[in-house]
């Protein structure tokens, strides 16, 4: 069995700049809590409420990206590369769940309206901007090539996005005493979150569940190597991305003749080259037969 791969020279992620954020964040959340709970606004709690989940995301985000660093070993063979996907998972996920939570909250709160303190929603809210949208700023090139990073960076710009929007629910308040404003612009900011983290949520569930990467047709791997001079068939494929950086390629190749292994070595170098430049994998692995009696399916369940 031949085993090749070619190592992607892409942006390094080195989570300082998501140090900074958490920190900042933490400033933020205690900040809002404390605020909502004097001026009773609903709406800056739920915004103090989402930036506590963001917290916790980029807590979570900057120890996958400490984990995905560490060396694999004998026992873990792929070292913790997983480690950043899981986080976008989790992530994702809590976007949901804390939107639902607000969703009910807001409903409560049409149910019954009360007099909001409007000058600490405005303040706050503005403290609140400036903070994400700083932190936005910090992560946004981490984030076109991380998914990991882009969790976290969609967190934050979800929470810049709602901060405004409670900024213009407390000058709504504060001028024109439009109370239903506050639960209203609840609801709106718990929709979004479940608009912006369900694509998240899905990507990385793909990844995790070895699903084969939207941008690549098995069919035409299989014919593409099919070119290649000597080769009769290729079957039992697998193509799964094991993070940011790796897609990997797992199959059979049933040879025309019984070649040399100096002869395979050559072929596989000239597999390895095609997918990589065709397709973007770049961790091959080939298993080589001639004569071989076993199914010759493209794809085979194991």
């Amino acid at each position: 069995m031949g085993h090749q791969h070619h190592h992607s020279h892409r942006h390094k992620v080195d989570g300082k700049n998501l140090g900074i954020s958490i920190v900042l964040n933490i400033v933020v959340t205690i900040a809002q809590i404390i605020g909502g709970l004097i001026s009773g606004s609903l709406s800056l709690l739920s915004d103090a409420l989402h930036n506590f989940s963001d917290v916790l995301s980029l807590i979570i985000s900057f120890l996958a990206n400490r984990l995905s660093k560490k060396k694999a070993s004998t026992n873990r063979t792929f070292g913790y590369k997983r480690a950043e996907i899981i986080a976008a998972f989790v992530n994702s996920a809590t976007l949901m769940v804390v939107s639902l939570f607000l969703i009910v909250e807001a409903i409560e709160r049409f149910l019954a309206p009360q007099e909001v303190a409007s000058n600490w929603v405005i303040w706050l809210s503005i403290l609140a901007i400036l903070v994400n949208g700083f932190s936005v700023l910090l992560l946004k090139k981490d984030a076109a090539v991380n998914m990991n990073m882009k969790s976290a960076y969609l967190h934050l710009l979800t929470d810049m996005m709602a901060s405004i929007a409670v900024l213009v629910g407390g000058l709504l308040m504060k001028f024109y005493a439009i109370f239903w404003i506050d639960p209203l612009l609840t609801l709106v900011i718990a929709l979004y979150l479940i608009y912006v983290g369900y694509d998240l949520l899905k990507e990385s569930t793909k990844v995790l569940m070895l699903f084969t990467p939207k941008s690549i047709a098995v069919q035409e791997i299989v014919s593409s190597i099919c070119e290649i001079k000597g080769i009769k068939n290729v079957h039992h494929v697998h193509v799964w991305q094991l993070n940011e950086e790796e897609i990997h390629l797992e199959a059979h190749v049933d040879f025309k003749e019984d070649i040399k292994l100096s002869e395979f070595d050559v072929i596989l170098e000239g597999i390895e080259e095609l997918v990589y430049h065709r397709h973007g994998i770049n961790h091959v692995n080939i298993q080589p037969e001639f004569g071989k009696c076993d199914t010759k399916k493209i794809i085979v369940q194991d």
